[in-house]
């Protein structure tokens, strides 16, 4: 199996997508079972590809001068539905590795085989980070239960990406198909980042309905961060806005939640904001370049 390496030059792309899903393999099997990714995609009112393929995303982010952090999501205990495998999407980034950035994914309720899986990960594979869905994986991660996990991820140095807030998953099903919303609290976060205080804890999406939580967190404690995909920012809560061009115009990243939401489309959006343009640069591409150590493209 070839292994990720980055090859990432911070001068020849325009910005640095933190949130994109790789949500279809080669053999032609989902992330999701279908019934997901149809109400996910009416939620959203997505138009474009609703299943890239890793091949696709490094097309569609090499042709728009941008590089992209892609993963998949094992959600496999909570969902009945077999994940897509980590290794092969890391395998497939790595003859795209001046534009696509590999994160894991694990499933917390494997206990120690998701420790040891998420090392190999780092370790054999190169992936540069990992990606956690509460609602969709259904667990609580400041449960102890989980902390070998966090403790694996903060001796290996690389950021736990976790999903917060509002669900499109699921949403307009009846009982939202059984996803839970409590499990994606942003303080439910507060615990893992305060016991595992050299973890990278990234906070995906505006966390409505708790918003406030997420910029507390933010502040307060300097391994947490914020991304802002998931929503055209036009939507964004005004507390957001003053935040992101505010005290936290150094740890908010760009994320796009393709193929839910165009890149474009949000750059476009983010730009009517008022936020000035000083800032624009490291919510861009700056900031995240930073956090995943790619200054130097390496």
């Amino acid at each position: 199996m070839t292994v990720y390496r980055p090859a990432i030059d911070p001068d020849a792309i325009s910005a640095l997508d933190v949130h994109v899903h790789v949500e279809q393999d080669d053999a032609g099997c989902l992330s999701l079972s279908q019934d997901l990714m149809d109400a996910s995609a009416a939620y959203f009112r997505s138009s474009d590809n609703r299943v890239p393929t890793v091949e696709d995303l490094a097309a569609r982010y090499r042709a728009a001068g941008m590089a992209a952090v892609v993963f998949t999501i094992d959600a496999a205990t909570a969902t009945g539905h077999p994940a897509l495998s980590s290794e092969d999407i890391a395998a497939r980034c790595a003859e795209h590795a001046d534009v696509l950035i590999p994160f894991g994914s694990v499933d917390p309720h494997r206990g120690t085989a998701a420790v040891e899986q998420a090392r190999r990960l780092v370790l054999e594979s190169g992936v540069r980070g990992f990606k956690f869905h509460p609602s969709l994986q259904a667990f609580s991660p400041d449960d102890t239960r989980f902390y070998p996990l966090w403790e694996e991820l903060q001796s290996l140095g690389v950021p736990a990406l976790f999903h917060t807030g509002q669900n499109g998953i699921g949403a307009g099903l009846p009982g939202g198909a059984g996803i839970k919303l409590r499990y994606s609290q942003p303080l439910l976060l507060d615990d893992v980042a305060a016991d595992f205080p050299h973890l990278t804890v990234i906070l995906a999406h505006p966390s409505v309905p708790w918003q406030g939580e997420a910029i507390s967190m933010a502040t307060h404690k300097s391994n947490v961060h914020i991304d802002l995909s998931g929503w055209s920012p036009k939507y964004f809560p005004p507390e957001l806005v003053r935040a992101i061009g505010g005290q936290l115009r150094k740890k908010v990243l760009f994320g796009s939640d393709y193929p839910l939401i165009s890149p474009e489309r949000w750059i476009e959006d983010f730009r009517t904001l008022g936020v000035k343009e000083s800032v624009l640069p490291g919510v861009l591409k700056d900031n995240a370049l930073t956090l995943l150590d790619l200054v130097n493209g390496e």
